[in-house]
């Protein structure tokens, strides 16, 4: 008879490996569907690492760089990164630390062969270390570890192989001119592909980042108006979408990603809209006043969860104002948001502002006035704390709008040519009089 035991066992084995595959197919696919330019980056740099090979295979053209073109495709896959400003700051930082690390130790063997064998050795090591602890303690520094973290350990990694190496001085300078001329070679291959092949602006993406994250605040301000105080949260339609709930809090932790960004951005040259020394610190501040208004958001979208142990008896005597403040807080932000994605220099936030401010006004006088009044202090409180957090949300949105509004004039937007994105109305000519319409800018 068959065993069962032995038939599961070899199922099991068989299954496994699928499942695994199968799996593995699943990641590929979204990843790829995820940020298509990803797979355009592995295609650009198998391209690169192919430029190299011709290298390799012509060396007869460049006997010169003997077998040290190998550090061409050590630099290719250290510096050819995802986007052109990584690339740049990475290869700039490899060239320049390797041209000042090799002439350094150079200088020093030189310096030290004057002292005799032994004198050479204990200067060198005495060089070694005094040079090495202090390159290493200047990447503590924020500002230096965030440009040229990179650059300092290819400095490191660079002196001590030239200044520890056992050759003699001629034939090291040698050697460290041909490892120069491979890396800048592999460097300006890995620049050339990043740029000349579909390049990818990390700062194009923080500008997008920036402006998509005013939306999804936003849309989580418009939704929280219909879960909150229109009771759609029981509602089969509701249930459907909710994801405009939870988009914003991507916002909450941006803050890391968004300074990488701008570092970078920093290194990358005019393109497109993106002019020569761009505010790119106007972004960060910009960010951080996002994610102050996030971290409001996120404190309101507790009382979604409990709104059910609010009446609505409760919630409607506030929802007048409330829901005006939303109205126009949303209306405020996606103007900003407007603003930077056609790059174009509005006013039409402002009045969005001044009706959310006030709003703000009329709710805080409906609170002076204890609306109620008799109620269990239990139920109120819920009530108002989210008429609180409203009230603070529009300080947020206001200071949002100025942060958009400095970098448009930082950045020299053009001003908008839209007046206003509604229909005039014709009037009828019924009794032949001439009618005159103002616009007032």
């Amino acid at each position: 008879m068959e065993n069962p035991g032995c038939t599961c066992t070899w199922r099991t084995l068989y299954e496994k490996p699928q499942t695994m595959l199968v799996n593995f197919k699943n990641m590929v696919v979204k990843l790829g569907k995820d940020d298509p330019r990803r797979i355009t980056h592995s295609l650009k740099f198998g391209f690169a690492l192919v430029l190299i090979t011709i290298f390799q295979y012509f060396r007869p053209s460049f006997y010169v760089l003997g077998d040290n073109i190998m550090w061409a495709v050590i630099t290719v896959v250290f510096v050819l990164e995802f986007s052109v400003g990584a690339t740049l700051g990475k290869g700039l930082n490899r060239v320049l630390a390797t041209a000042f690390a090799g002439g350094l130790a150079v200088a020093l063997r030189e310096i030290a062969s004057f002292f005799g064998d032994k004198g050479k050795v204990v200067m060198i090591t005495v060089s070694v270390f005094f040079v090495a602890g202090t390159v290493t303690f200047l990447r503590f520094s924020p500002r230096l570890k965030a440009k040229y973290d990179y650059g300092m350990i290819i400095f490191n990694l660079t002196f001590c192989i030239v200044a520890l190496s056992e050759t003699t001085e001629n034939e090291l300078l040698e050697v460290a001119q041909e490892r120069l001329l491979t890396i800048i070679i592999g460097t300006c291959i890995a620049i050339t592909v990043c740029i000349c092949i579909c390049p990818v602006w990390i700062g194009q993406d923080l500008h997008n980042q920036i402006a998509s994250n005013i939306v999804k605040i936003a849309d989580f301000l418009e939704g929280f108006r219909d879960e909150y105080f229109n009771n759609l949260g029981k509602t089969a339609e509701a249930e459907d979408d909710k994801s405009f709930l939870h988009r914003y809090e991507s916002i909450l932790s941006s803050k890391t990603n968004e300074e990488t960004m701008a570092v970078l951005a920093r290194w990358e040259p005019r393109h497109g809209r993106f002019r020569f020394r761009h505010p790119w610190k106007q972004y960060l501040k910009l960010g951080n006043q996002i994610r102050l208004c996030a971290y409001k958001i996120k404190a309101l979208s507790v009382f979604l969860l409990r709104s059910d142990q609010t009446p609505y008896e409760i919630r409607s005597r506030i929802e007048e104002p409330c829901a005006n403040i939303i109205m126009e807080s949303g209306k405020a932000l996606k103007e900003s948001s407007l603003m930077l994605k056609q790059f174009a220099k509005s006013g039409m936030a402002n009045p969005h502002v001044a009706n959310a401010k006030n709003a703000s006004e009329s709710l805080k006088s409906v609170l002076r006035t204890n609306p109620w009044e008799g109620a269990d202090h239990l139920q109120i409180i819920p009530a108002a704390t989210v008429a609180s957090l409203l009230i603070d949300i529009v300080f947020c949105v206001e200071k949002i709008c100025e942060a958009v509004e400095e970098l448009a004039n930082l950045a020299n937007f053009e001003p908008s040519e839209i007046l206003h994105r509604g229909t005039v109305q014709p009037i009828p000519d019924t009794d032949g009089a001439v009618h005159v319409i103002t616009i007032a800018e």
